[in-house]
C-alpha cells in the first residue's frame, strides 16, 4: 500500500462522501508538507476551519485552505511554492495542476469575502479535477494576531505555523457576523462558532477590532459587536444553516438542538 492510500486507509470510508471528504483531508495534509519544504511558513500563517480541523480535531470536514501573511508584502508570489507542493504529491505517486482561479469570474456570493489582495488557486488531480482543493493567501492581512508551531507527522514529520486558537476564533467570528451570503448561509462558521465556545476558546478581540476595521472600514466595541453577532443569529434561517453543515459532518445528531434560542445563548457564554 502506498502511503497516499495509507493515508486514506486511517478514515473510515463508508459513502461516497466520506470517501471525498477523506481525499480533501489528505490533499490538504500533502499541501501543508509541500509548502513547509519549500519554506513558505517562514512568511506565512495557516487559518481557518480546515486548520481547526486538522489541528485542534473539529469534528467536520472542511475544503478550503486559508493563509495569512505574518507581514503586509504586495510583492509575495505564492507561485513560487507551487513547485514544492506538486513534487510532494509526486512523491505520492500523485499528479496535480494548479489553476488560478480569476476574480472576474466569481459570483457576487463566492467573492463577498475576498478582498482585492487575496490571491486565490485551486490544487487539482490531474486525472479527477472534480476533486480540488482551494488555497487563499491574504498578502495584505490584519495584523495583531499570535501564531503557534502545530505537528503533522503524515507525509512526514513537520511543522506548519498556524494561528492560535483565540486568533482562530476571532478570524471565524468575523466570518459569522460579515460573511454576506445572502440565501447560501455557511453552516460551517456556526457550527466552528458552537465548537469554541464548548472547548472554553477566549476570543482574542484586538484581533477581530483588526479584521473588522480592515474588511469592514467601522470600529466597533465588544458590546457592539456581541449585538451585531444576535442581530445575525436572529436573523438567519437555521435550517439553512443546518442544510449546509450537514455533508461536512457524521453523526446528524449533532446539530438537531441547533435553534436560534440555542446560538442565542451561546453568544451569552462568548469569553473575551
Amino acid at each position: 500500500m502506498g502511503l497516499f492510500n495509507q493515508m486514506l486507509s486511517q478514515y473510515n470510508i463508508v459513502t461516497e462522501n466520506d470517501r471525498r471528504n477523506a481525499i480533501y483531508e489528505v490533499m490538504q495534509q500533502i499541501t501543508l508538507a509541500g509548502l513547509y519544504r519549500g519554506g513558505f511558513f517562514d512568511k506565512a500563517a495557516f487559518y481557518g476551519g480546515t486548520c481547526l480541523r486538522i489541528f485542534h480535531n473539529l469534528n467536520r470536514f472542511s475544503e478550503d485552505m486559508d493563509f495569512s501573511l505574518l507581514d503586509k508584502d504586495s510583492s509575495f508570489n505564492i507561485e513560487d511554492y507551487f513547485p514544492s507542493i506538486i513534487k510532494e504529491f509526486e512523491l505520492l505517486g500523485r499528479e496535480v495542476v494548479i489553476t488560478k482561479k480569476e476574480k472576474k469570474n466569481f459570483g457576487k456570493v463566492e467573492s463577498a469575502f475576498l478582498k482585492d489582495d487575496t490571491e486565490v488557486y485551486d490544487v487539482a488531480f490531474q486525472t479527477e479535477k472534480s476533486l480540488k482543493i482551494k488555497i487563499e493567501v491574504d498578502t495584505q492581512p490584519p495584523l495583531n494576531f499570535a501564531t503557534e508551531q502545530k505537528l503533522l507527522v503524515q507525509p512526514f514529520s513537520f511543522f506548519t505555523r498556524c494561528f492560535t486558537l483565540p486568533n482562530l476564533y476571532a478570524g471565524k467570528m468575523h466570518a459569522l457576523v460579515f460573511r454576506t451570503w445572502k440565501n447560501r448561509v455557511k453552516g460551517r462558521d456556526w457550527y466552528d462558532f458552537e465548537w469554541y465556545v464548548k472547548n472554553c476558546v477566549t476570543l482574542d478581540y484586538l484581533h477581530l477590532q483588526e479584521r473588522i476595521k480592515e474588511f469592514n472600514g467601522v470600529e466597533m466595541s465588544k458590546d457592539e459587536f456581541l449585538i451585531k453577532l444576535k442581530e445575525r443569529i436572529a436573523s438567519t434561517d437555521i435550517n439553512l444553516v443546518k442544510a449546509d453543515v450537514a455533508p461536512f459532518i457524521k453523526n446528524q445528531k449533532e446539530i438537531e438542538i441547533w435553534t436560534t434560542d440555542y446560538f442565542l445563548q451561546l453568544a451569552d457564554m462568548i469569553k473575551i
